[in-house]
């Protein structure tokens, strides 16, 4: 195979891998549109969105210390624009207390962490130390990306659902492993194909596992039953004591009205009759008026 024909391929899976992660960067987009139907974040988190920003600054800055990754930079500027984006949306319409945990996540990782990246590769490292040293760190943090959807293996494996494993987001990123896996390879840069092997591996296992839990109960259904037998007894329960309750007070209510003193009426043979009801009389002063004759 000759040169050209390697940079023909080269080119090729570049653009393909700039294709697919732009379809990649997209994929919240749903998730946002909800965000604005609703006005507010719900139980979203921000951390996604900075993870990926950090990674793209990330890669921007390899690509500008090696040369011939012009690809790299382009999928990543953009990248960049749309994280931020994402990242600005987010803090308008969460919650006072998501704000803050999102901006100091913003200033841990991007201001802090790829600052000190930064400053310390400037002036601890020259030439190809300093390539060498970013590219170990771009991809020891693109393995700790890659390793990060194993939470949600673990959780369709426990609750036999595929309900937060989006297959088409699976497809997608295994493809986009692939095609950053041979552009690496092309290049002979194993920064970029190493994590890429992981990245292909942990897709290929998320799709398996689609296709097998996909029509699989989930556990939650099971117990949802059970679970509605108890609401059901603890209302029966609740109206049992309301009832009890109210005889309770009923009674109360009768001692009560027992206790009440009962004003008698005479009738006409002077004799003392009770009345079944209470009879209020007006009480009257008796003054006796004299006049003189």
């Amino acid at each position: 195979m000759t040169t050209e024909t390697f940079a023909h391929l080269t080119l090729a899976f570049g653009l393909l891998g700039n294709a697919v992660s732009f379809m990649v960067f997209l994929a919240p987009l749903p998730t946002f549109y909800k965000v604005y139907k609703k006005k507010s974040t719900e139980g979203f988190q921000s951390v996604p969105y900075v993870v990926a920003l950090f990674s793209a600054m990330l890669w921007i800055y390899y690509a500008l210390l090696k040369a011939n990754a012009m690809l790299l930079i382009t999928i990543n500027s953009v990248g960049c624009v749309i994280q931020t984006g994402y990242i600005c949306f987010f803090l308008f319409y969460a919650p006072k207390k998501a704000r803050i945990e999102c901006l100091k996540l913003i200033v841990l990782m991007i201001v802090v962490g790829f600052g000190l990246i930064v400053g310390l590769t400037q002036f601890c490292a020259q030439g190809a130390n300093r390539v060498m040293i970013v590219g170990w760190i771009c991809l020891v943090f693109a393995l700790c990306v890659f390793v990060a959807p194993l939470g949600v293996v673990r959780q369709v494996i426990k609750t036999k659902s595929v309900e937060y494993m989006p297959i088409l987001l699976s497809v997608a990123l295994t493809l986009n492993a692939v095609t950053w896996f041979f552009y690496g390879l092309l290049l002979h840069d194993f920064n970029i194909a190493i994590p890429n092997v992981l990245g292909f591996t942990f897709g290929v296992v998320q799709i398996i596992l689609y296709f097998v839990y996909k029509n699989k109960k989930p556990v939650c259904d099971e117990k949802k039953p059970e679970l509605e037998i108890k609401n059901i007894a603890t209302e029966e329960q609740k109206i049992q004591e309301n009832k009890d309750q109210e005889i309770i007070d009923v009674v109360k209510l009768s001692a009560l009205m027992r206790s009440i003193p009962v004003v008698s009426k005479p009738n006409e043979n002077n004799n003392i009759t009770v009345e079944d009801h209470l009879v209020l009389e007006p009480q009257v002063p008796n003054h006796t008026i004299e006049v003189a004759a």
